[in-house]
């Protein structure tokens, strides 16, 4: 079962979380090699995109935000785009286009950073827009600050962290054909109201890489295998990780308030992403090839339209198209 495991360091500036997916990343897997037109991830995709979903449940489980968490991936390499979308309640999905072939062992730049332009973006949308509110998105190259290429997933989003949120943070990951997982440790603030030390103002703890007590957290974190990682279950990970350390956890995420693969396509929205191509268009494609065959990359469901359907979208667009919002 899937599930998230967070925790504190009592009397620390440091909090973390675990978390290990196995039926929801084995169910993205399964779509995806019943997929007649792609067939399975190879290894290295299949790798990288269990790294970003685990990564992904790990940062939305530290946000108090009600919307979709997305993790993107994209450049000129054979992986053009990889995709992982997680709701508020840890629905999740994932999917990444690949065009091309790729060695047993392909790095992150030789899949997706070949001419050292690739992005990751974090895009929060929420569930409820106000008129006129557009998602938050972050974006950061998949180089360091000498402009050298990040191999690692965890790097880039640890890079990410420092960028947008100015606070150290520390990722192990790694995925396999049966498990995604993840461990994330990260520095809270030090000074300000409510926080530990109850004051005011910044402290020189405060400072990215001073805490002495996250660094030597990080340091133990960082001391986790791959391997590790993906067989061991949760309470024995913490146990050789921190096992001199004061750990308050909290109730594990799991079943239906845990992580667990859900599609949001529908008719609906293929019907709305008709209308936008407009009727020449549409009409177009049914005279080529009589319906218009669209496909979930997602969850690989197909919604076909015929001339008929089709007719029915453009006549009656109000059906399929909301109109805009009162400003």
């Amino acid at each position: 079962m899937s599930e998230i495991h967070k925790f504190i360091f009592e009397g620390l500036p440091v909090r973390g979380a675990v978390v290990r997916l196995t039926d929801a990343w084995l169910e993205i897997l399964r779509r995806r090699a019943s997929n007649t037109t792609h067939g399975a991830y190879p290894p290295p995709v299949q790798a990288l995109l269990g790294e970003m979903t685990a990564a992904a449940v790990l940062m939305q489980s530290n946000i108090k935000f009600n919307g979709s968490l997305i993790v993107q991936v994209f450049g000129d390499g054979p992986v053009k785009l990889a995709v992982v979308e997680v709701q508020s309640d840890f629905a999740l999905r994932a999917t990444a286009t690949v065009n091309g072939t790729l060695g047993p062992d392909a790095s992150l730049s030789q899949m997706v950073n070949a001419g050292n332009e690739g992005r990751c973006a974090i895009t929060l949308d929420p569930k409820d827009r106000q008129p006129g509110q557009q998602p938050y998105q972050g974006v950061v190259p998949l180089f360091g600050d000498k402009r050298e290429k990040l191999e690692k997933f965890s790097d880039v989003l640890q890079h990410y962290m420092l960028q947008s949120e100015q606070l150290d943070t520390t990722l192990v990951l790694a995925a396999d054909d049966k498990v995604a997982a993840g461990l994330l440790i990260q520095r809270l603030p030090m000074a300000g109201s409510g926080n530990l030390a109850g004051g005011t103002g910044q402290t020189d703890e405060d400072q990215i890489g001073l805490n002495e007590h996250y660094n030597r957290i990080a340091m133990l974190a960082s001391s986790l295998k791959r391997d590790e990682l993906l067989t061991l279950d949760v309470d024995t990970i913490l146990h050789r990780l921190f096992w001199e350390e004061q750990l308050l956890r909290f109730e594990p995420l799991q079943g239906e308030s845990g992580p667990r693969f859900a599609c949001s396509c529908n008719r609906e929205r293929v019907a709305r992403m008709i209308f936008g191509l407009g009727q020449p268009e549409a009409d177009s494609i049914l005279q080529e090839h009589e319906v218009i065959e669209v496909g979930c990359d997602f969850c690989g469901l197909q919604y076909r339209f015929d001339a008929v359907d089709t007719i029915q979208i453009f006549k009656a667009p109000h059906l399929v198209v909301p109109p805009p919002p009162l400003q």
